[in-house]
C-alpha cells in the first residue's frame, strides 16, 4: 500500500481522486475476496507444452493475455491480429508455481485447494501428484489437500488441455455434429466442425456476431488455499419466507463442515446486532443448520426508480465453548418479494415482474461479458458500466446465456444500484449433447452457480436458454432456423431429448430446490410452455429482429410490440475516437479489410447504409459516417422504446440488445468497448426517464402521450410550434394528470388544425411536460426525415469555464442545432448530455469530469452537428 502511495505522491486534485477511488475500490474489491484464513498462490510462471522456457504470469489470466504481456503476441484486437492467433487454442499450456508450507497451514485441521475458476480442461498436480481433473469453466473446485503430501516447499501444476482438441473429441464420441450458427469454425481453421457446444465454456469465445474468435484457456478466476480449523461455514443462504411492512420471516440455513467433537453454537447477527443463538453440536460431517429469524418493520430493496436498495448485513458465526469465533460468513442482502406474473387475461397472458406487489415496467437491456479476455475486467470497468446503466434509468439487465455466470461483483454492483437480473444459464444459439457425462457436468454448474448467487435481491428470473426453442422450432415443423431439417428422424429424437431433459427437467427442478423463491423460465423467446414465439403471440416474451435482420422499416417498431421485448437492436459503429485505437488512417473507410472484420455481422455494414440512406444523407466522410450511423441507432432505439411504453400494461417490459460490448466492434451496444457512451445510450437514458411525454403521429392526428412509472401527477401541459430560427407558428398549454404506472394520451391534436405540414421541412413541435414551473420532461417532434429537413446555419457561441473536477461548456445557438455531439479527443468522457438538439435562442449547459488543464482540455474540445455533415 505504502508502494501505491508512493507512486501516487506526485498527482494532485482530480486525478489524484480518480485514481485513488479505483485503487481503494480494487483493494476492497480483494479484501471481500480474501481473508486471513486465505494463502493466495502468486509468482506463476507458463508455457506451451513441449517448450522450455518459463514465462511470468498473472493469476487469474488467460494464455493469450499472458502471451500479450510477454510480448510474445500482438495485441489481438488490434487490426487483424485476431486472424494470426488461431493456433492458440490448437495447443496445451502448462502453468506452475512453488509455494512453502506455513505453520498457519500446518497447525490447520483442514486444508483446503481453492480454485474459484479454470478454463476449461484442467489436471492439476500437487508435488507430481494428480489431485484434481477439471472439464467446466463455470464451475468452481474446493480439494482437499492430504497433511501428508505436502512438503516443506511445494510445486502446483495444471495442464491445460487444447478446447479443441478435447472439443473434436468429445464431437467424435457424440457421433451426431450439432448445430451452432454463431461457432467460427471457419475462422478457427476447422471449416464447419462445430465444437463449441460440447465443451462448458463461455459460447462467445468461439465468436458471435459481434464478437472475435478467441478461444482462450487458462486459471480465470481466484486460487488460494484455505486454512480451517475445528469447523467452518461452507455455505450461508437467507431463505425469504414471507414479507410484508410488518415483518420479514427468514429462515438462515448454513452449511457447516465440524472437523472436531465438540461442541459448537451458531450466532445469526443482523447489522452486528444478535437476534438467534443455534447449537450445533457434534456435526461430523457437512450438514444444514436452520434457524428461522424476524426483522420488524423491514426496509425494503427496490429497484432503480422505485425506491431504495437497502441492504441488511446479515453475519453467521460458529463460537466456541468460551465464546470464541471459529469462522463466519457474511451477506449483504436485499428484502423484497419478486414475482413473474403470468396469468390469462382479455388478450392471452400476461408476463412481467411484480417487486414488494407492485407491477414493475422493466427497463433495460441484455448484457454480454465485458472482454473476451475476461480477467482483464476491473472493478472499475464493472462500476462504470452498472453505474451507466443505472444512470440510464435501467432497472433490468438480462445476463445472456452465451456468455458466463458473472463475478460476485456485478451481482453486488446490481444489488447496490437496483439493477435486477434475470439470469440465463449459459446457453444460447446452439444444440448441446445429452450423453451422462454431460449432464452431470451441467447438473453440477447449476447447483454451484444457483447457491453462490441466489443471495442477490437483484436475481429475480432463471432462464434456460437463449434461443433454441425458436431455433429448433420442435412444435412446428415449417419453423426455426433450419436445423431439424438436418437430421434423421432417430438424430432428432436424441437431440430433442437432451434439450427436453435440459431444460424442462434438470434446470427447473434444481431451481426449484435450491432457490425455490425465484421463477424459471424454459427458453427466451417463447410464448410457453409447447408454445414458440412470434411477431404476434399475445404471451410469453419476444426477440423482435423485423428491424434489422428482416429489413423492415424502423416504424415496425411501433406495431410489433409483445407481452415484454426482451430483444431488440440496431447497430452502430464506435466513435471515431474508439475506431483510432484499433486501427490505422489506411483503414478509415467502411469497407476496409480491418473495419470489415471488427463487423462481424455479415449484412452490418450494408444494413447500417440501408437504413442511414433511408433517413439521411449519405454522409462522404469516414468521421461523419460514424456519427451519422450512431444517431440512426439512437433514433431507432427511441423509436421502439417509446413505442413499448405507450402499450403498458400489454407490455410490460423493454431489453433492448445491447449494453456493452467484449472487444472494439460495430454492434448493437449503447457503451462502446473503451467505455463511451454511444448516442444510443443518451437516448435511452431519455426514454426511460420516470415521466416522460412522447409524441406520435396516427393517421391524421398527432397524440402526445404521457408515460409514468410513478403515481398520478397533475401537469402543465405546453405544445409549441416553431420554425427553425425560433418563430412561433402555433402553440397551447393544457393541464392534465399523468398516469399512475401506465402510459395515456394526454390530447391529441389534428393536423388539419395547426400549420405543421405545410412547413415540414423547416418546423418542429417542442412538447414539455411542467410541473411547479420546472420542465420534467420534453420531446422534439419533426414530420419530415432529416435528410429533408432544411437546416439552417446554427451559429453557436461556446464558452467554457473551469469547475472543481470538471468543466462547464455552455452552448448558444441562433438558430437550431440538429444533434450536436462533443468530442474530446483521447478521452472517453461521459457528457452531461450529448447528441442534443440545441433549439433556436437557447443555451444548453454541458458538464464533464476531467483532470486535464484549461488550456489542454479546450484544445482537445470539438464538435460535429449535423448540418456540419457533408
Amino acid at each position: 500500500m505504502n508502494r501505491i502511495f508512493g507512486i501516487l505522491a506526485p498527482l494532485k486534485g482530480y486525478k489524484m481522486k480518480v485514481i485513488l477511488s479505483i485503487v481503494m475500490m480494487t483493494l476492497l474489491f480483494q479484501q471481500s475476496v480474501y481473508s486471513q484464513d486465505m494463502f493466495v498462490l502468486e509468482d506463476w510462471k507458463f508455457r506451451q507444452v513441449g517448450e522450455n522456457e518459463w514465462y511470468k504470469a498473472d493469476v487469474p489470466g488467460t494464455v493469450h493475455t499472458d502471451l500479450l504481456y510477454n510480448k510474445l503476441i500482438n495485441d489481438p484486437f488490434y487490426r487483424l491480429n485476431e486472424h494470426n492467433l488461431q493456433w492458440i487454442d490448437k495447443v496445451d499450456w502448462e502453468y506452475t508455481t512453488d509455494f512453502n508450507l506455513t505453520n498457519k497451514m500446518n497447525s490447520a485441521d483442514k486444508l483446503l485447494l481453492v480454485f474459484e475458476g479454470l478454463d476449461t480442461y484442467a489436471t492439476v498436480f500437487l508435488n507430481n501428484k494428480l489431485i484434481y481433473t477439471g472439464t467446466n469453466m463455470f464451475v468452481g473446485s474446493t480439494i482437499e489437500l492430504n497433511p501428508d503430501s505436502l512438503l516443506p516447499e511445494n510445486n502446483l501444476h495444471i495442464v491445460f488441455k487444447s478446447p479443441i482438441t478435447e472439443g473434436i473429441e468429445r464431437l467424435t464420441k457424440y457421433s451426431i455434429a450439432l448445430p451452432g450458427d454463431n461457432d467460427q469454425s471457419a475462422l478457427g481453421g476447422l471449416e464447419n466442425t462445430k465444437v463449441s457446444m460440447f465443451t462448458r465454456k463461455a459460447g462467445y469465445h468461439y465468436g458471435w456476431d459481434w464478437g472475435p474468435r478467441l478461444v482462450t484457456s487458462g486459471i480465470w478466476r481466484n486460487v488460494y488455499i484455505k486454512t480451517c480449523n475445528k469447523a467452518t461455514i461452507n455455505d450461508l443462504h437467507i431463505d425469504q419466507i414471507s414479507i410484508n411492512q410488518q415483518e420479514a420471516k427468514l429462515n438462515a440455513i448454513a452449511e457447516v463442515s465440524n472437523f472436531t467433537n465438540e461442541a459448537f453454537s451458531l450466532n445469526i447477527y443482523v447489522n452486528d446486532v444478535l437476534v438467534a443463538n443455534k447449537p450445533a453440536a457434534h456435526l461430523k460431517t457437512t450438514g444444514e443448520i436452520n434457524y428461522q429469524f424476524k426483522i420488524t418493520n423491514p426496509i425494503l430493496w427496490w429497484p432503480n426508480g422505485h425506491g431504495n436498495q437497502h441492504l441488511y448485513t446479515i453475519r453467521a458465526e460458529i463460537v466456541g465453548n468460551t465464546g470464541n469465533k471459529i469462522d463466519d460468513r457474511q451477506l449483504n442482502i436485499g428484502l423484497r418479494t419478486a414475482q413473474l406474473i403470468r396469468e390469462a387475461d382479455k388478450h392471452g397472458e400476461s408476463f412481467y415482474f411484480k417487486i414488494n406487489g407492485k407491477p414493475v415496467f422493466v427497463k433495460g437491456a441484455n448484457y454480454i461479458p465485458n472482454d473476451v479476455f475476461l480477467p482483464r475486467v476491473t472493478p472499475n470497468k464493472y462500476e462504470h458500466i452498472i453505474s451507466s446503466a443505472a444512470n440510464a434509468n435501467i432497472n433490468m439487465l438480462r445476463v445472456w446465456g452465451g456468455g458466463i455466470y458473472e463475478n460476485s461483483l456485478f451481482y453486488e454492483l446490481c444489488d447496490k444500484y437496483g439493477i435486477m437480473v434475470w439470469q440465463d444459464f449459459m446457453f444460447a444459439c446452439a444444440m448441446y449433447p445429452g450423453n451422462d457425462e454431460f449432464l452431470k457436468e451441467v447438473e453440477q454448474e447449476a447447483i454451484y452457480n444457483i447457491k453462490r448467487l441466489r443471495n442477490h435481491p437483484s436475481i429475480v428470473l432463471w432462464c434456460g436458454n437463449n434461443e433454441i426453442e425458436q431455433a429448433w422450432a420442435q412444435y412446428d415443423e415449417n419453423r426455426g432456423w433450419g436445423w431439424k431439417q438436418r437430421y434423421t428422424g432417430a438424430q432428432r429424437e436424441i437431440i430433442w431429448k437432451s434439450y427436453d431433459t435440459l431444460f424442462h427437467k434438470i434446470l427447473p427442478d434444481l431451481v426449484k430446490q435450491y432457490d425455490a423463491n425465484t421463477d424459471y423460465w424454459h427458453s427466451s423467446p417463447s410464448a410457453g410452455m409447447g408454445k414458440l414465439a412470434s411477431h404476434t403471440n399475445t404471451s410469453g416474451d419476444m426477440h423482435y429482429w423485423g428491424v434489422w435482420h428482416g429489413g423492415e422499416p424502423i416504424e415496425s417498431f411501433t406495431t410489433h410490440i409483445a407481452r415484454f421485448m426482451s430483444e431488440y437492436g440496431f447497430q452502430s459503429f464506435p466513435e471515431y475516437e474508439s475506431v483510432k485505437q484499433y486501427s490505422m488512417p489506411e483503414d478509415w473507410n467502411i469497407l476496409s479489410e480491418v473495419m470489415t472484420s471488427h463487423q462481424r455481422s455479415n449484412i452490418g455494414n450494408q444494413r447500417i447504409n440501408e437504413y442511414m440512406g433511408h433517413s439521411y444523407k449519405q454522409p462522404a466522410g469516414f468521421e461523419d459516417q460514424l456519427y451519422v450511423g450512431q444517431l440512426l441507432q439512437a433514433e431507432a432505439m427511441k423509436t421502439a422504446i417509446e413505442a413499448h411504453r405507450s402499450a403498458m400494461p400489454y407490455c410490460m417490459g423493454s431489453l433492448y440488445w445491447q449494453l456493452n460490448d467484449c472487444w472494439p466492434v460495430a454492434s448493437w451496444s449503447g457503451i462502446d468497448y473503451y467505455g463511451r457512451w454511444k448516442a444510443m445510450h443518451y437516448f435511452v437514458r431519455e426514454a426511460f426517464k420516470t415521466q416522460i411525454v412522447h409524441v406520435a403521429r396516427k393517421g391524421t392526428k398527432l397524440e402526445i402521450i404521457g408515460i409514468s412509472d410513478g403515481i398520478v401527477s397533475d401537469v402543465t401541459l405546453r405544445v409549441n410550434l416553431m420554425d427553425f430560427s425560433g418563430k412561433s407558428l402555433w402553440n397551447r398549454s393544457y393541464s392534465v394528470a399523468m398516469p399512475s404506472n401506465g402510459s395515456i394520451i394526454l390530447t391529441s391534436i389534428d393536423l388539419d388544425k395547426i400549420p405543421l405540414l405545410q412547413n415540414k421541412d423547416n418546423s418542429l413541435l417542442y412538447v414539455t411536460l411542467v410541473k411547479n414551473g420546472k420542465v420534467i420532461d420534453s420531446d422534439i417532434y419533426y414530420s419530415d426525415l432529416p435528410k429533408n429537413l432544411k437546416l439552417p446555419f446554427p451559429d453557436i457561441n461556446k464558452y467554457i469555464s473551469q469547475k472543481e473536477g470538471g468543466f462547464e461548456i455552455e452552448l448558444y445557438s441562433k438558430n437550431l442545432c440538429k444533434n450536436l455531439m462533443l468530442v474530446s479527443e483521447g478521452n472517453a468522457y461521459t457528457f452531461s448530455d450529448n447528441f442534443f438538439d440545441i433549439l433556436p435562442g437557447e443555451t444548453r449547459v454541458i458538464k464533464v469530469d476531467s483532470d486535464l488543464s484549461y488550456d489542454e482540455f479546450e484544445r482537445r474540445l470539438s464538435y460535429i452537428h449535423l448540418q456540419m455533415v457533408e
